[in-house]
């Protein structure tokens, strides 16, 4: 608990106080311990001593009763006896400052990003998509970027994808090769994450990170509270969106050195999941976020069953630690325990790997760093209660609280801006209108040239009609004229054959006149 006489964390009591330096939280934390032990109530008290130092805090609400932090605690006996046990003086249930998100819209204002601003890396893991796959997909920004094409949305990455399919021979040579197989598995992992809620997700208004550096009226940090319930039923989806989160806080935030206290606390429950098959590349880089953001003022606490879900890398960064109870019925819980064990200071008033199979709920194993960074000896302590409720708290006060909030109505509404489907859409349309007038011109100037064609064999066909006609004719005249010609000749021929006999014939009328007058005159 946050005390003004030293200006420290007072934490938990053992055989004397725990305090956890400020200037020291940004050099990470781990809350561990076996289920139902007390790490959400470590959780809690950490977090409000942070908000009552004015920093403002985040946390992954897996359960519902993180959500309580808005309502003052109520006395019970645990509570009451831990108060008198350890001599916490002028304690006092109050309610923080809180604001509810949820991804879904539901208990909380919308938490939104967009493709891009995810990047291919995460959307890869989120995609669960091969080392190939990956590949493809990271070419895919690189041309989006390249072009100047925002991936808002969904249908923004789809109509991408098609775009680089419909063009890979375009690309190949600079980019690489794109394979159509590679193309329609991306395509079937997002149809996979759409029936996850990453429509829902995906889009704008984008989450402004910087609105969680914010403060109530008497300077407490506001704790910013994720609505989980539901993102929890996709493992991956929750992993991929709080590393998402981390990142964006490290882009945002300027380096800052060594400061008096974080600039915020940052608290991620469930913390395995976030490295549960996770690439190598992506273990890098969350490990190199992990070690650098420290540097920007950000205090980041892994909440987790078993210290060993966190890779050795991360492990290395973290230098406060309250290890709550293990259970070491199998051979691999066992080998937990003696992990845990070795990772803390030896204190050679106890065995530690013992005492955790002994601590009891609300005790834990605790080592912080001291005002020079040294990992202090390990202790047995008493975990101080929290003065916010322990209880999750209706829909119907979260309600109340958003209705309150500041930031009510700036993410409510989607906007969908001009972006890749909406270009890609419209160049596709004028290409194919450009293509449907390309079309209606070749078929007018194939519809003319058979016209002329048409026309030309027509004049042909009349030229040779024409031709055949006059030939007719002159044929005809030709054979006009023959027939002319012999009747001529035979007319000739038979009036002179005619005159001919008609002499003849009157010669021999005359001889036979002349006969008959002459010589037989008795006629």
């Amino acid at each position: 608990m946050f005390t003004e006489e030293n200006g420290k964390i007072w934490l938990a009591t053992g055989s004397e106080r725990i305090y956890l330096e400020p200037k020291m939280a940004n050099r990470h934390g781990l809350i561990a311990g076996a289920t139902g032990t007390g790490k959400t109530v470590t959780l809690k008290v950490i977090a409000e001593s942070f908000s009552e130092m004015g920093v403002p805090v985040f946390i992954a609400d897996i359960k519902g009763d993180v959500s309580g932090m808005c309502l003052p605690g109520a006395e019970n006996k645990h509570i009451r006896r831990s108060i008198d046990t350890m001599g916490i003086e002028n304690f006092n249930y109050t309610s923080y400052p809180v604001r509810f998100f949820d991804v879904y819209a539901k208990l909380g204002h919308p938490v939104r990003t967009t493709i891009s601003d995810m990047g291919p890396e995460l959307l890869a893991r989120l995609l669960d998509l091969n080392e190939i796959q990956s590949g493809v997909l990271r070419i895919v920004f690189r041309i989006a970027d390249d072009n100047g094409l925002l991936l808002l949305d969904l249908k923004d990455l789809r109509a991408m994808l098609q775009f680089v399919a419909d063009n890979a021979n375009e690309y190949k040579i600079r980019y690489g090769n794109v394979s159509a197989q590679s193309i329609g598995a991306i395509q079937r992992a997002l149809l996979t994450l759409e029936d996850e809620g990453g429509n829902i997700f995906f889009g704008e208004p984008a989450l402004d990170i910087a609105d969680w550096f914010d403060w109530g009226p008497d300077g407490r940090g506001v704790m910013n509270i994720l609505e989980c319930a539901e993102l929890f039923q996709h493992p991956l989806l929750y992993a991929t969106f709080l590393l998402w989160m981390l990142t964006e806080l490290y882009e945002l935030l300027p380096e800052a050195g060594d400061l008096d206290k974080p600039k915020i606390a940052f608290f991620f429950d469930e913390a395995h999941l976030l490295f549960n098959d996770a690439p190598k590349a992506l273990l890098e880089k969350v490990e190199q976020v992990v070690r650098l953001i420290r540097s920007k003022g950000v205090s980041v606490w892994f909440i987790t069953q078993n210290p060993m879900d966190i890779p050795e890398s991360v492990l290395a960064q973290i230098g406060n630690r309250v290890q709550h109870a293990l259970r070491a019925y199998t051979p691999n819980e066992q080998k937990a325990i003696r992990a845990a064990a070795r990772s803390f200071r030896v204190n050679e008033a106890f065995d530690t790997e013992t005492v955790l199979q002994e601590l009891a709920t609300g005790e834990a194993l605790v080592s912080v760093l001291d005002e020079k960074g040294i990992p202090g000896i390990v202790q047995r302590a008493n975990i101080l209660p929290p003065k916010s409720s322990m209880n999750a708290v209706e829909p119907a006060v979260i309600g109340t609280v958003l209705a309150t909030s500041p930031l009510q109505g700036k993410y409510t509404a989607t906007l969908d801006r001009e972006s890749a489907y909406e270009i890609l859409t419209s160049k596709a349309e004028q290409a194919a209108r450009e293509a449907e007038e390309l079309a209606r011109q070749k078929e007018e100037e194939k519809e003319r040239l058979l016209a002329e064609k048409q026309k030309l064999a027509e004049e042909k066909a009349r030229a040779a009609e024409e031709k055949r006609l006059a030939a007719e004719q002159r044929a005809k005249e030709k054979a006009q004229r023959s027939s002319s010609s012999l009747r001529s000749t035979t007319n000739t021929m038979m009036g002179k054959v005619a005159s001919s006999a008609m002499n003849t014939i009157g010669r021999e009328v005359g001889r036979q006149l002349v006969r008959g007058l002459f010589g037989t005159l008795k006629k």
